[in-house]
């Protein structure tokens, strides 16, 4: 899985998650089952199994049906699987209340986890158990680290909270001040001599601990330990350029060995959490510089972002997270003809959206989801590569809020189509067009 896919899928739990922490339901009839990989489907079968003749004891008639309704969905859904899926199950079903707070309605929903899930739970309650999902989203990208001092280096990675000594490995340097019989010069030749095979050495072993397939394995690269070894190494001829443009921070550490590579963690901690962070700030500062440019290589818009993903010519959709546009697909019931809309909300209260300007006839609402998920699932019929962006920075504010949360970068240039804005009320009874080129930061 790339980091681009990843990424979408982990905007497809968060979303998931909001939807699940507001659903409620009245007693204990919703149910939480979470499968990992190693729990076998008719085991868990016998354990719904069992479970449904202690639902029969429930005094409440209305609770009880709700709880034995539930289970049976769920052993109906564990039916459709013939062994656990490889990252495990994630099962939710039950009777929610609905959003008027009166009517209720079965919810079920099946999948497997784009991460492998640790642990099995089955929960009844009034509420879906979301927690492991959280844990799904904690970062699983793998870092580097390279501890060396005067006795001995140790490479390691971290992925999460796991972590892992590659290697480790001692040497003997000599001290500043040697023993008699040298001469001052012959013995500070000799302790350079060997300080340098040390740094040679310690630049191979980490090119074949963190260079597979002629590219970097680790998201980034932290050079660690005391005295200069870790800035003779990183500054050294022989330390892999694809190695060096990776390199996320240069730490002073007390110790050597597992101990410095603990404390290297603490010390690097910012470095490791901002290169996300980093990433989006370099995408969006990207984005800008195309428009300070005024290359025509970019779009942004709903409209004109669509229209460019439809005519082929969209290399990559950059789209906020919590973009707020709702993608409708309506029908004239009596031509048929289908109209798509993409429209925010305070549009969706807009009549003249639902409504057939030629007839006059009311429209039939065939199908609405959210804009985010319609390109999560079609981005790439279109050749196109995705990015979901927070506001948390700067670049990220200013493209939410100047640009309407979405925008791509062209493969080349297109005509855009010619848009209508909105006539406004200046408040006088004059009408004033509204001016595309009017700041808008």
């Amino acid at each position: 899985m790339s980091i681009s896919d990843s990424n979408i899928e982990i905007w497809k739990i968060r979303r998931l998650i909001k939807n699940l922490e507001k659903l409620r339901g009245n007693g204990t009839s919703m149910i939480s089952l979470l499968l990992s990989p190693r729990d076998a489907i008719s085991k868990v079968q016998g354990m719904l199994a069992t479970e449904m003749g202690t639902a029969t004891n429930i005094k409440s008639r209305v609770n009880r049906q709700a709880v034995l309704t539930a289970i049976t969905s769920a052993k109906e859904r564990l039916k459709l699987y013939s062994r656990t899926p490889a990252n495990g199950l994630v099962i939710y079903c039950g009777t929610v209340i609905g959003e008027d707070g009166g009517s209720e309605k079965k919810y079920t929903i099946d999948f497997e986890p784009f991460r492998p899930l640790n642990t099995f739970k089955y929960i009844c309650d009034n509420k879906f158990c979301t927690q492991p999902l959280f844990e799904l989203l904690e970062n699983d990208e793998t870092f580097g680290f390279v501890i060396m001092d005067g006795a001995g280096c140790l490479f390691g990675t971290l992925q999460g909270a796991n972590r892992t000594i590659l290697q480790q490995i001692s040497v003997q340097l000599p001290k500043k001040h040697g023993r008699g019989g040298q001469s001052a010069p012959r013995f500070a030749r000799i302790r350079e001599e060997k300080r340098g095979h040390y740094v040679r050495k310690v630049a191979e072993l980490t090119t074949s601990h963190f260079i597979t397939d002629d590219r970097p394995n680790v998201k980034g690269l932290v050079l660690a330990g005391s005295a200069n070894f870790k800035n003779d190494l990183s500054q050294s001829d022989l330390f892999d350029k694809r190695l060096s443009e990776i390199v996320i921070k240069i730490v002073d550490v007390s110790y050597g060995g597992e101990n410095g590579f603990n404390q290297a963690i603490s010390l690097a901690e910012d470095a490791l959490s901002n290169v996300k962070f980093v990433e989006e700030k370099q995408l969006i500062s990207k984005y800008f510089e195309e428009i300070a440019l005024d290359t025509g290589m970019i779009c942004f818009g709903v409209e004109d972002t669509l229209h460019s993903l439809e005519c082929g010519a969209c290399d990559k959709v950059v789209c906020w997270e919590g973009l707020e546009i709702n993608r409708y697909e309506v029908q004239n019931p009596q031509t048929e003809e289908i109209f798509v809309h993409n429209l925010n909300k305070d549009q969706e209260k807009d009549p003249k959206y639902f409504t057939d300007e030629k007839t006059g006839i009311d429209l039939d609402v065939i199908k609405c989801e959210a804009l985010s998920e319609w390109l999560c699932e079609h981005y790439k019929d279109y050749g196109a590569q995705l990015e979901f962006i927070t506001d948390k920075s700067q670049e990220g504010y200013q493209f939410v809020n100047g640009f309407g949360g979405i925008g791509g970068f062209l493969r080349f240039k297109i005509e855009m189509p010619e848009t209508v804005y909105e006539k406004e009320d200046n408040g006088e009874g004059d009408e004033e067009a509204f001016d595309p080129d009017e700041d808008f930061i």
